[in-house]
C-alpha cells in the first residue's frame, strides 16, 4: 500500500460528520456556559476557513470558466451538450421552485411569527433587472477581482473563452498556461478542502453560539419550509430524474457525490466546493471534458435552493409579514425570475442578490430582507448543498441521455476514494465521442 493511501485512514466523509458534531458540541457549551473566548474562537477558525475559500474564487472562476469553454473543442456535439445543460438547468429550476411555492403556500411561513414590517430593515445593496443586466459588463478588469463579482469574472472568462477558440492555434499557449494556473489554483485549493473538518467545527460551532435555538424557534415555520423544500428536491426530485430520465441507480449517485455535497453544507459557498464537484462528477463517469464546462457552469448559475426554493417561500414569507395579496401572476412572475435569473446569486455564501431581485420585481418592500438576514446562516447551509447536488446531477443527466455516461465507473463510484489530490496522473484524455 502507498504511503499517500496510508496518510489518510479516516474516510472525508466521516472527518466533516466528526467536525459537525463537535461544531454542535461547542458551539452549545460556548452558549449554554457563556464562554466568550470559545465563541470567539469558533467565528475565527471559521472565517479563516470561509476567507481561504473565498481567496481562490475569483481566479478559479476566471480560468474554470475559460479552460472549460475551450475544452469544448474537444467535444462532439458540443452545442449540443451546451444547450442540453441549460434546458435540463431551467427545467430542474422550475420544479425546484414549484416546489418551494406550493410549501409556502400550504404552510404560511409569515404567520403567527410575531415580526412586523419594523422588525425589516433595507439591505445595504439591492438587486433589480437593470442593475443585473447592466451589472454584467465590468467597467474595467481589475474591480471584478478585488470585489469579487463573480458574474463579471464570468463574462470576461466568456468572452475570453470564445475568443480563444476563434483564434485557434494562435490562443494555444494561453490556453496551455490557463490550464496550468487552474491546476495549480486547484492544487491549493485541495489543500483548504482538507481543513474543511475543522472549518466545519467553527462554522457551525459558531452558528450555535450566536443563535442558539431561540431565533430558530422565531423562525420555525419558514426555517422547516427551506429545508423541507430542499430536502424534497435533494431526495424526491433528483432521485426521480436519475431513475427516470438517466435510468441509473439514484443511491449510487449519492455515494459518489456525497463528499462535495457535505462540503456544501459547511462551507456555503458553491464555487468554494467546485473543484469537489468536479472530481465527483468525473468520478460518476461524466467524461472529464464535458463534466470541466459543466460543472463551472452550474457553479455559478445553477442554484435550485438559492435561487428557487429559498425566494419562492421568502416572497410569500415577506409578503404576508407586511400584509401583502400576492395572486397568480405574481407566483408566475416568482417562477420566471427564479428560472432566468439564477446567475445573479453566482455561487457565493448566501441569496440575498437573488432575494432583493425576486422582491423588486413582485414590488415588496426591500426591508423584508431585514427579516432574513439572522437566519440565513443556517438555511444557506441545506441551500448550498441542495446547489451543489443539482450541479453535479445535471451532467449526469445529459451525460446519460447522450449515451456519453460511463455505466460501470458510475456504478462502482465511491466518495471515500476522494482523499487523493484533485490532479492525480491520469491518463491522457480523448475526445468524447458523438452523442448517438
Amino acid at each position: 500500500m502507498s504511503s499517500h493511501t496510508k496518510s489518510f485512514k479516516v474516510p472525508f466523509w466521516a472527518q466533516i460528520i466528526a467536525g459537525l458534531v463537535l461544531g454542535v458540541l461547542l458551539g452549545w457549551l460556548a452558549r449554554s456556559q457563556d464562554v466568550s473566548w470559545l465563541v470567539t474562537t469558533l467565528e475565527k477558525v471559521g472565517d479563516l476557513f470561509i476567507g481561504l475559500l473565498k481567496l481562490a474564487v475569483a481566479p478559479l472562476v476566471f480560468f474554470a470558466i475559460l479552460v472549460s469553454i475551450t475544452n469544448l473543442r474537444k467535444v462532439n456535439n458540443a452545442a449540443r451538450l451546451a444547450s442540453r445543460t441549460l434546458l435540463w438547468f431551467m427545467i430542474t429550476s422550475l420544479i425546484a421552485v414549484s416546489i418551494g411555492l406550493i410549501i409556502g403556500l400550504v404552510t404560511n411561513p409569515g404567520a403567527g411569527t410575531g415580526l412586523t414590517p419594523k422588525d425589516g430593515a433595507k439591505p445595504e445593496s439591492t438587486g433589480s433587472w437593470i442593475d443585473f443586466l447592466t451589472g454584467i459588463v465590468p467597467t474595467d478588469v481589475i474591480t471584478p477581482f478585488t470585489e469579487l463579482n463573480v458574474l463579471q469574472i464570468v463574462f470576461m472568462a466568456a468572452v475570453a473563452g470564445i475568443a480563444a477558440l476563434q483564434l485557434g492555434e494562435k490562443a494555444q499557449p494561453i490556453l496551455t498556461l490557463s490550464e496550468s494556473v487552474l491546476s495549480l489554483l486547484q492544487k491549493a485549493l485541495w489543500w483548504v478542502i482538507r481543513l474543511a473538518p475543522i472549518g466545519t467545527v467553527g462554522l457551525i460551532g459558531h452558528a450555535i453560539a450566536t443563535y442558539g435555538w431561540d431565533l430558530i424557534g422565531k423562525y420555525a415555520t419558514f426555517t422547516a419550509d427551506i429545508y423541507v423544500g430542499c430536502l424534497m428536491v435533494l431526495f424526491g426530485v433528483y432521485p426521480t430524474l436519475l431513475a427516470t430520465v438517466a435510468k441509473v441507480n439514484p443511491i449510487q449517485f449519492f455515494k459518489g457525490a456525497w463528499p462535495a455535497i457535505q462540503l456544501a453544507f459547511v462551507s456555503r459557498s458553491s464555487v468554494g466546493t467546485m473543484p469537489l464537484t468536479q472530481k465527483v462528477t468525473e468520478r460518476l463517469g461524466v467524461p472529464k471534458e464535458y463534466a470541466s464546462f459543466a460543472v463551472p457552469f452550474g457553479a455559478t448559475t445553477k442554484m435550485d435552493g438559492c435561487a428557487a426554493i429559498y425566494p419562492a417561500i421568502a416572497a410569500i414569507f415577506v409578503a404576508q409579514i407586511f400584509d401583502i395579496q400576492l395572486n397568480v401572476g405574481d407566483y408566475l412572475l416568482i417562477a420566471f425570475v427564479s428560472v432566468v435569473g439564477s446567475a445573479a446569486t453566482a455561487g457565493l455564501t448566501g441569496a440575498t442578490v437573488m432575494l432583493t431581485l425576486t422582491l423588486s420585481t413582485l414590488g415588496l418592500p426591500m426591508e423584508g430582507v431585514g427579516l432574513l438576514l439572522a437566519i440565513d446562516p443556517i438555511l444557506d447551509m441545506i441551500r448550498t448543498a441542495t446547489n451543489v447536488a443539482g450541479q453535479a446531477l445535471i451532467p449526469v443527466l445529459v451525460s446519460a441521455r447522450e449515451n456519453l455516461l460511463d455505466r460501470d465507473a458510475y456504478a462502482t463510484a465511491d466518495g471515500s476514494s476522494l482523499d487523493e489530490p484533485l490532479d492525480e496522473p491520469r491518463d491522457k484524455a480523448e475526445p468524447v465521442p458523438a452523442a448517438a
